[in-house]
């Protein structure tokens, strides 16, 4: 018979990830410039992108309070809307409007992910605070509280995925979400560094979300609004501590019971570098092509290949796109494509298209388009091929590159030049070719929604770097307002 002692059941110390998460939303200071301005950037791209989902009811429907025709005093605001929501229900619409089109800012690592996923709970926390500050007679939080948020959620998210791997356990990015999103939303709720501690260990004992809905066979539109159910749980996390609700301080290292033994195949986390400006100032933008980020420069390809193959795609016998290992796990798929979801993370997909019409929008993967046989003809002759040098860079910390090339055959055996874009308009190697077209990609989402005088309104602030710091959360979510 075996006899086992009693379990040791003294309280440990939080675990050092928590420490150093709490310790860097509570004390660490923002001097970076160039971190500022591409939050600016990050701040009205990620907007924009909100701002162009709306008009599409698959996203619209699912916004609102939970319980129609709620309104709730001195709440949040939803951009591009009349909603007036509590700060939770806030988090998830302007989480889901900014990721369904999947074109917001990307960060590519061992883990993937969408860092301004974040901005849901951000705004939504900042705003509700500021409208009630207000209300009692108190000052308001002003948009460089907001700026600092991201630029801090944007680092736990984006350094804690350089090393980590949670898809390769079946876990999908947004738990990275839940957890940068807790912490500088506790931070904004004023909550002493105990307390960030507490929050963050309750978003990682959380449920996660596995990532099925992102992959053949069942991708789906949950992926649209996955980040934000994630950052509107973590806003609901750190309110419950912010009354009072206790913490789990060793929820990642504890055996059995802990995440590293429970879900992460026993591995403790590894870090490259510590919480800084890094992730902001190296993120991604998606600026011409509302396509999955490892696709980007496989589109551009595409669109400088356009002009030779347009009047002869019968003539196409074979396409290879040379791409990255990561690629090729996510986005090379064949078989029928079900909906808009399943297509804009098909590769194939997204090559064919702009081979075909030279473009690629939001809705060329809508039922209509894919309907042209045109896009399957040319999908069933295209192969992907992974270069090793490719994969080498796409992790290299000095490169970060995300390259892809395209070459054709034709029937008669010609084989047109090959085209190969190592980093996309997005990258921070191009900011001075993107940071304009972004521009312009804002202005055409302001254009979607509101009258010219109101579009002049929001860009004379919004692109402003000393007005807009300044400025009460509620003024600015105001000029958003329909």
């Amino acid at each position: 018979m075996i006899v086992s002692g009693p379990i040791d059941n003294v309280r440990p110390k939080p675990d050092q990830v928590l420490v150093d998460i709490a310790d860097y939303v509570a004390n660490y200071e923002v001097t970076s410039k160039e971190a500022y301005e591409t939050a600016r950037h990050c701040l009205i791209d990620t907007l924009g992108c909100g701002l162009e989902a709306l008009a599409y009811p698959a996203c619209a429907k699912l916004l609102g309070p939970i319980v129609p025709g709620t309104v709730v005093p001195h709440g949040a605001r939803v951009p591009g809307t009349q909603f007036q929501l509590d700060p939770v229900q806030a988090a998830f619409n302007i989480g889901a409007m900014i990721r369904w089109l999947d074109f917001n800012d990307t960060w590519l690592a061992a883990e993937w992910g969408h860092p301004s996923d974040n901005l849901g709970g951000i705004l939504a926390t900042a705003d509700w605070l500021s409208r009630n500050a207000v209300a009692a007679g108190r000052k308001p939080l002003t948009m460089d509280a907001v700026l600092t948020a991201m630029i801090k959620a944007h680092e736990i998210q984006g350094v804690i995925a350089l090393d980590n791997s949670f898809n390769r356990v079946g876990l999908d990015h947004v738990v990275l979400v839940k957890v940068a999103s807790t912490a500088v939303v506790a931070q904004l709720l004023g909550l002493s560094q105990d307390e960030i501690i507490d929050a963050v260990s309750l978003a990682w004992v959380d449920g996660h979300s596995l990532r099925t809905y992102r992959h053949a066979p069942n991708t789906g539109s949950r992926k649209s609004w996955a980040a934000g159910d994630a950052t509107a749980r973590a806003v609901r996390l750190a309110l419950m501590v912010a009354k009072g609700e206790m913490g789990y301080p060793s929820v990642l290292t504890a055996k059995t019971w802990g995440f590293y033994d429970a879900l992460f195949k026993g591995k403790p986390f590894t870090f490259q570098r510590a919480y800084g400006n890094y992730v902001m100032e190296n993120v991604l933008f998606k600026i011409s092509y509302p396509a999955e980020f490892h696709a980007q420069t496989a589109v551009e390809c595409a669109m400088a290949l356009h002009p030779k193959v347009a009047d002869r795609l019968d003539a196409i016998r074979r396409i290879t796109i040379r791409t990255h290992e990561s690629a090729i796990r996510i986005i090379d798929k064949k078989g029928p494509l079900a909906n808009p979801a399943d297509r804009d993370h098909c590769i194939q997909y997204m090559v064919a298209v702009p081979l075909i019409f030279g473009r690629l929008t939001a809705a060329d993967y809508e039922d209509n388009v894919a309907a042209d046989p045109r896009i399957d003809a040319l999908r069933a002759r295209t192969v992907c091929v992974e270069d090793r040098q490719f994969s080498k860079d796409y992790l290299d910390p000095d490169k970060r590159s995300i390259a892809n090339a395209i070459g054709i055959e034709l029937e008669d055996g010609t084989r047109l030049d090959e085209v190969v874009v190592e980093y996309p308009i997005g990258h921070r190697r191009r900011r001075s070719e993107g940071i304009p077209l972004l521009i312009e990609k804002f202005k055409t989402n302001l254009a979607r929604r509101f009258p010219p005088k109101q579009q002049r309104a929001i860009l004379r602030l919004a692109l402003d770097a000393e007005k807009l710091p300044p400025t009460p959360v509620h003024e600015f979510v105001d000029l958003f307002v329909i």
